[in-house]
């Protein structure tokens, strides 16, 4: 028989027990959430099949590496296919964090962090294959500007791999993959390297920033939507671009030595928009309408005529595009200054009716041209998805 004192002892005994218990629970809990936390970015992955190629449509990652290659002579479209096998193998197995084949460093595929990589074509490519026929409409050589002043380790380009993650042991270990897969069928022309903010730095779908301090991107149209579809994914043409899209990329340094003597309001006026948070300067929130026709009580207006967002401005219903823009800095250069600017990439379904508006407007008068300089330019094409079996860009060299 338990007496009432044996009885209190025992249930006071496994009321302290069922109580380290718990401490014990919360404990490893918390072990496990931050050992989660840890290694968050290791597990997240973009998804690799579907009607578009990945790494376009999603927030911006960390790390970037824009690898143009020019092909070999020698080298004929049932060649460029058994290169689109071997990428898409890779690019579908790095996506998931896996290593690929005979891949001689096996242990540095040590998780997704959101790998993407996307494959493009170069105007070059079709008149080197003689697949004129098989391009795009609203797709070509961009135009000379007066403001270009384009060096050509920074330009042009057979085929364009864009590789990302949020993790840089993650790209560089990538994108060693596919060059090396590469080499057989063509030779690199450049390799452009970039950043953005690191994850964790700000909310998803805020605008990053960039170098000069402004948030770069706003006015995209949404993620996901219907707007997205309509500016970006191109529908319509040859078989092999439908669910594709047409690119734009711009090397464009930043002039950051004479930047930094303005003052905040001097450099607000030459963007149109407010440092602190993006907000035009006739509003309060990023998202807010610019209203181009307000003026001062002078009648001076609001938004100046050299501004940069009244410039960029669509005239036109169709004169918009999506901007995916990464930052480089390569130190000092020579002289002392800055060697930093961005990674500028624009996409949408027709250069011509998109992209060219916009830019000649910016080219006239655009007091931001002080302190921008492109130095770097290309043009691709980006192929569809891929579903099941298919391989990127089979519909083109079949």
């Amino acid at each position: 028989m338990v007496s009432r004192r044996g009885f209190l002892a025992g249930g006071a005994a496994a009321a302290a027990s069922g109580a380290v218990g718990i401490a014990a629970g919360a404990a490893g809990a918390s072990l496990a959430a931050e050992a989660d936390l840890e290694t968050f970015a290791a597990s997240r992955q973009a998804e690799f099949y579907g009607p578009h190629q990945s790494g376009i449509e999603l927030d911006i990652q960390a790390v970037t590496n824009m690898v143009a290659f020019d092909i070999k002579e020698s080298v004929t479209k049932a060649d460029m296919l058994r290169w689109m096998r071997l990428l898409t193998d890779d690019i579908a197995r790095l996506t998931a964090g896996e290593p690929v084949l005979a891949d001689p460093a096996p242990e540095l595929a040590i998780g997704a962090a959101r790998f993407t990589a996307y494959v493009g074509f170069g105007p070059s490519l079709f008149s080197k294959l003689g697949l004129e026929a098989q391009m795009p409409e609203g797709f070509a050589e961009l135009p000379a500007f007066g403001v270009d002043q384009l060096q050509e380790r920074y330009s042009a380009g057979d085929v364009l791999i864009h590789i990302a993650a949020d993790d840089p042991v993650v790209l560089a270990h990538g994108t060693r993959g596919l060059v090396r897969d590469s080499m057989p069928f063509a030779s690199v022309r450049w390799v452009q390297p970039g950043f953005a903010h690191s994850p964790g730095m700000i909310p998803a779908g805020l605008t990053h920033r960039n170098l000069m301090g402004q948030v770069d991107g706003t006015a995209n149209p949404e993620l996901g939507s219907s707007d997205f579809d309509s500016v970006v994914w191109i529908n319509d043409g040859p078989e092999w671009i439908k669910g594709g899209t047409l690119l734009v990329f711009r090397r464009i340094a930043m002039q950051l030595d004479t930047w930094d003597q303005l003052g905040t309001p001097s450099k607000e006026e030459v963007i149109g928009r407010k440092l602190s948070n993006g907000a035009p300067l006739t509003g309060e929130r990023e998202t807010d309408v610019p209203d181009l026709g307000a003026r001062h009580p002078n009648g001076l207006l609001v938004i100046p005529e050299f501004a940069h967002i009244r410039r960029a401005a669509p005239q036109e219903s169709g004169e918009r595009i999506f901007r995916r823009p990464f930052s480089y800095d390569n130190g000092m250069n020579e002289r002392g200054s800055m060697d930093v600017g961005l990674l500028w990439t624009a996409y949408q379904r027709d250069i011509s009716k998109q992209y060219l508006p916009i830019q000649r407007r910016l080219e006239q008068l655009d007091l931001l041209n002080q302190w921008t300089v492109p130095i770097g330019s290309a043009v691709f094409a980006i192929p569809g998805g891929v579903q099941g079996s298919e391989l990127l860009a089979e519909a083109l060299f079949s």
